[in-house]
């Protein structure tokens, strides 16, 4: 967190990077979805790169008390105005090198209310209209992890595991490696069940749908908070889910998060300026001015 206090009169603040060099990000190449939820709008923005945007649907909105200091997202599921809350994620036009077959791992956060129903954290459905996976919080307070392949035939289906309150956060992790067969599920970083089942069996496609938040079928819908929803191609070991639940997402270019926010224009004496910097930038350029515009591109007397 980068601070500085500036003293002014009546002024516009922009916070952002002009010309600066910064290193290529690394990136693990087997994220394919990441949703931080600090952006909530008609879309939910994928920071993963590969552009996967969820499209808001229901009664989603932006909920400022996330696991971290970022933002979360409030899935208002039944209790909402329209009974539902879920990311579309457009599965007909989703690539297929994108979706998980050989190996997955989806995690996030979530703090669930208590409804009567199970709270579906993602739901996929396959071309041949076959279910494919079940990452659940359980009405009866335990969890489910389920992948099946081809047909419906059910790879592994770890139900009723673990234990859970409401109204408290957790981090779900699923995983699944296909040249292993281990399947596992982590609860808080902590192994909660885990199988062997035979190798070779691959994860079904996502051909007739592919949400967060809803079944396919309009049912089990999460309702609560969710932040940082990763999914990968690839099983993470429990070293890395637990570095994962503690870091704060992908690496950013550019600088984020300022406080006073981008464009505000602020009537007093001084101000604290805050600002995360960027993992990879070199510099940050602040500018102030009494002109929007001038601020906005950087140029005037700024």
């Amino acid at each position: 967190m980068c601070r500085k206090l500036i003293y002014l009169v009546s002024f516009v603040c922009l916070l952002g990077l002009a010309n600066n060099a910064s290193a290529e990000i690394p990136r693990d190449p087997n994220l394919v979805i990441f949703y931080s939820y600090e952006d909530v709008g008609m879309i939910v923005p994928d920071e993963s790169g590969r552009g996967h945007h969820g499209t808001v649907n229901g009664d989603i909105s932006e909920c400022l008390s996330g696991i971290k200091w970022y933002g979360a997202a409030e899935f208002q599921g039944i209790w909402g105005p329209t009974g539902y809350s879920y990311l579309d994620l457009d599965s007909p036009n989703y690539p297929a090198e994108d979706i998980p077959r050989s190996a997955i791992t989806l995690a996030a956060w979530a703090k669930c209310r208590k409804t009567g129903q199970h709270h579906a954290l993602m739901s996929t459905r396959a071309s041949d209209n076959t279910w494919v996976m079940h990452p659940q919080i359980n009405d009866d307070e335990t969890f489910r992890w389920l992948l099946r392949t081809y047909g419906g035939t059910t790879i592994f289906n770890l139900n009723g595991v673990g234990s859970h309150g409401w109204d408290e956060w957790l981090h779900y992790t699923g995983t699944y490696d296909s040249v292993t067969g281990k399947g596992i599920l982590y609860i808080n970083g902590e192994v909660c069940a885990k199988i062997d089942v035979p190798p070779g069996q691959p994860i079904a496609d996502w051909g007739t749908g592919a949400r967060v938040g809803y079944n396919i079928d309009n049912a089990r819908p999460f309702t609560g908070v969710m932040d940082e929803l990763y999914l990968f191609t690839r099983a993470l070991s429990q070293a890395e889910i637990g570095e994962l639940m503690f870091s704060d997402g992908p690496p950013s270019e550019k600088a984020s998060h300022s406080n006073p926010g981008n464009g505000t224009a602020i009537d007093t004496t001084e101000t604290d300026l805050l600002w995360l910097p960027g993992a990879y930038a070199v510099s940050n350029n602040v500018y102030f001015g009494e002109s929007f515009e001038d601020v906005n591109n950087g140029t005037g007397d700024t």
